[in-house]
């Protein structure tokens, strides 16, 4: 129903819409999140117990599946040089802490004085090395977990919006089939037509997720061999 009043100004009648009410705007959500849900869990349990079927992007599984397990492995290398960077650290301080001693050693043993000598400045030789591999390998530390944290994990989120879009996709797609399959009379060619209504929205957005995912990868790529590069220069 519609709300009349009278504009103060012209003195017309004016037929305003009814403001909508907020609560029932909410549940028309909930209703739609709740069909949305049904359908992807249904969609997800048919495809594990091998009755639905599911659409595959062979390709991009491919390069998914590879990023997943470069991911591990950049993790992997990460813990390695954190541990190196650790052991390396406390091997710099003692080198550090016996050229000092062997400083000490020479300045108080006349007859040794020229031999603690030597081992002194070798050992502050050693050490002074040791921090700039140290710097070094904390560089590629940081760098290596910038890849991973920030850069693919940020394609991790667009893979899974993309495949939380395919599920969506292939849900949708078996109800259009089922209801294309049944009757076609004055009572289901509604909900047919709005079935592929529902359906040409979820294809576009899986299709445009599915373009987006592809880039990034690609990009990624690009990106992580010129990384490495660089980074295996600073190690070098």
């Amino acid at each position: 129903a519609g709300m009349v009043k009278l504009d103060s100004q012209s003195g017309a009648v004016v037929v305003a819409d009814e403001l909508k009410n907020p609560a029932i705007e909410k549940l028309e959500l909930v209703r739609k999140w709740s069909i949305n849900t049904y359908k992807c869990t249904r969609q997800i349990l048919s495809e594990k117990l091998g009755r639905g079927s599911r659409t595959v992007d062979l390709e991009l599984e491919a390069q998914i599946d590879i990023l997943r397990d470069n991911k591990r492995k950049y993790e992997h290398v990460v813990k390695l040089a954190q541990t190196l960077s650790n052991q390396l650290y406390q091997m710099v301080q003692t080198q550090r802490q016996l050229g000092d001693a062997f400083a000490d050693l020479s300045l108080k043993s006349l007859e040794l004085h020229e031999e603690f000598g030597y081992n002194a400045e070798t050992q502050k030789l050693l050490s002074k090395n040791g921090e700039t591999l140290l710097g070094a390998i904390n560089f590629f530390i940081a760098s290596v977990k910038t890849l991973v944290d920030k850069t693919i994990e940020d394609t991790m989120v667009n893979i899974k919006q993309y495949e939380a879009a395919r599920v969506e996709y292939d849900a949708y797609r078996t109800d259009l089939e089922e209801l294309n399959l049944g009757p076609r009379d004055a009572t289901t060619l509604p909900k047919i037509e709005q079935s592929q209504q529902i359906f040409q929205v979820h294809r576009e957005k899986y299709e445009k997720m599915r373009n987006d995912v592809s880039i990034k990868l690609k990009f990624l790529e690009e990106n992580k061999v010129w990384e490495m590069l660089k980074l295996s220069d600073a190690l070098k």
